[in-house]
């Protein structure tokens, strides 16, 4: 029998199959197809753009950003303008994210109007925008 190395792991969403107390809870069913989640999509900073659109459930389109150089940076007062992007400076969901150059919702990121707040979900909306939040 050939070994065709290890299969993809499967990112379910369901409940898991242990008590508070750390016990086994009994397997009531299996796995269901609507249970069944995607890896996480880590936007990094490149000095490109790099968009992938994958079908999810009911036949909708998911944009995911997987590659930004550019963000839509609100000023105030209903205007916006487009800035590229020059460095992530803190990334809350992971300290180690900004030290690989990863961007996600509420990342504060470096560009040439100044300190950005990323605001926009880049896995999920397939753009990032932002609001200033100190000008240089």
């Amino acid at each position: 029998m050939l070994n065709t190395g290890a299969l993809p792991m499967a990112y379910y969403q369901g409940n898991d199959l242990r008590k508070p107390t750390g016990g086994l809870k009994g397997e009531h069913r299996k796995k269901r197809k609507y249970e069944l989640g995607s890896p996480p999509t880590k936007t990094v900073l490149s000095n490109k753009e790099e968009r992938k659109i994958e079908r999810v459930r009911g036949g909708n389109v998911k944009v995911k950003l997987k590659e930004a150089a550019y963000v839509n940076v609100a000023l105030g007062e209903g205007s916006i303008k487009k800035a590229r992007i020059l460095d992530v400076v803190e990334t809350p969901e992971n300290p180690q994210n900004s030290k690989f150059k990863i961007i996600s919702k509420g990342s504060v990121v470096k560009t040439e109007l100044g300190l950005v707040k990323i605001t926009s979900r880049p896995g999920q909306d397939g753009v990032l925008n932002g609001i200033l939040i100190r000008r240089e």
